[in-house]
């Protein structure tokens, strides 16, 4: 029996399959629209990055539910600006609470966003990063509001189109792209699926996570090349795996520990 046989037909034979490929496809296309449309924005929050670093101010980056996983991969980074620190919201972090559908409930639930920020270290002239794809609900619109109020600049990550074509769920029927600073259209479908196949019943194939990981990734990259041409040498993490990583990032905790909240 050859390595493509099915021996009975009831296997595809290998390589038949195209949804990997029209994965690959639509994330690609994605990232080049998103790289070449939204240059101008991610120029200007890498600006107020590297203004804030340079003033002795902190960074902070929020997400919810899956948004989560987008802040928490700019926090503690091999590579990454040591400064950025995760705002975490109890219970609305990744998806390790149960049952999961808890998260989603506490991101409608009004005075959380306030609660954190107000315990929080941040204070005015910091930068705070809002992660949310459809920016429609109570927890990240109220977490940008409170953020301004209280001084900081927010710069908001998130998918313009779901204000054309859902309904915001917070009392001022806003979305957070309306209360920022600074927004970076991650130019995700509502819904957040690139493909369809017969037999398959739902879209599938969520794109929002690679593109919003390489849209802060670049954010933060442009940042520290900014930080660089002003001749202010950025505080970068290295990796731990390398020979003299740990020292490295030592020094870096040593000289802004008052900037670092998540080793304490």
């Amino acid at each position: 029996m050859s390595p493509t046989s099915d021996g009975g037909g009831t296997h595809a034979a290998h390589g038949e399959n195209k949804s990997a490929g029209q994965y690959f496809d639509a994330a690609i296309g994605l990232l080049e629209r998103v790289r070449d449309e939204e240059r101008d924005a991610i120029a200007a929050a890498a600006t107020a990055i590297a203004d804030t670093v340079e003033s002795g101010g902190r960074l902070f980056a929020f997400g919810a539910g899956h948004s989560s996983l987008a802040a928490q991969d700019v926090v503690y980074r091999a590579g990454g600006l040591a400064l950025m620190n995760l705002l975490a919201v109890p219970g609305v972090v990744g998806v390790d609470i149960m049952p999961a559908t808890l998260g989603s409930a506490l991101e409608r639930v009004d005075g959380l966003a306030a609660a954190v920020l107000d315990t929080s270290p941040a204070k005015p002239g910091d930068v705070l990063v809002i992660i949310s794809l459809s920016g429609r609900n109570a927890l990240p619109v109220e977490m940008a509001l409170h953020a301004r109020a209280l001084g900081l600049k927010v710069i908001g990550v998130t998918s313009v189109v779901y204000a054309t074509e859902t309904r915001s769920r917070h009392v001022s029927g806003t979305f957070l792209k309306d209360h920022c600073d600074i927004v970076l259209d991650s130019k995700i479908a509502v819904g957040d699926a690139e493909l369809t196949a017969d037999g398959v019943a739902a879209p599938f194939g969520p794109a929002s996570g690679v593109v919003t990981n390489a849209l802060l990734q670049a954010t933060m990259a442009a940042a520290a090349g900014e930080l660089a041409s002003r001749g202010f040498d950025p505080p970068m993490l290295r990796s731990g795996n390398v020979d003299g990583g740990h020292e490295w990032n030592g020094r870096v905790f040593e000289e802004y520990g008052d900037r670092i909240f998540y080793r304490r």
